[in-house]
């Protein structure tokens, strides 16, 4: 099995659950997604692993690389918001659901899926929602 690395550090963490990071303004409370890096107004902080779908489309064509950083085989893919309770609405890719399962409101938690592949093999994985499971 190859190397797994992330896309970016300080996005995620993976254990226990798949969870995103956050900053919250050390004065005014505001929470933002991702958490300004090198910013000492703001401390990092887990972000709630479940959100509600907030809207969605459907990416039918190879966008424009860069910044598009997927497989050069495209795949239409659904992405859309979701929103954080108490926190923020965070903007990615969906997983593991049918674009026509997809409704505005639906729960929806935080997974880790494959991206694409570095000049080294390794796999880059990415943070994404999938409807939520039970439990």
């Amino acid at each position: 099995m190859g190397q797994t690395i992330d896309i970016a550090e300080g996005l995620f963490v993976d254990t226990p659950h798949p969870t995103l990071i956050g900053g919250r303004h050390r004065q005014t409370g505001r929470i933002v997604f991702p958490c300004p890096t090198g910013n000492p107004d703001y401390e990092p902080m887990l972000l709630p692993r479940r959100g509600t779908l907030w809207s969605w489309t459907v990416q039918r064509f190879r966008p424009k690389s860069p910044p598009y950083a997927g497989p050069e085989e495209f795949s239409p893919f659904a992405l859309g918001y979701v929103e954080l309770p108490g926190a923020v609405i965070v903007e990615a890719p969906f997983a593991d659901v049918a674009f026509d399962n997809l409704r505005i409101g639906m729960e929806m938690e935080t997974v880790l899926i494959p991206l694409n592949h570095d000049g080294q093999g390794r796999t880059i994985r990415t943070f994404a929602f999938a409807p939520a499971r039970e439990g």
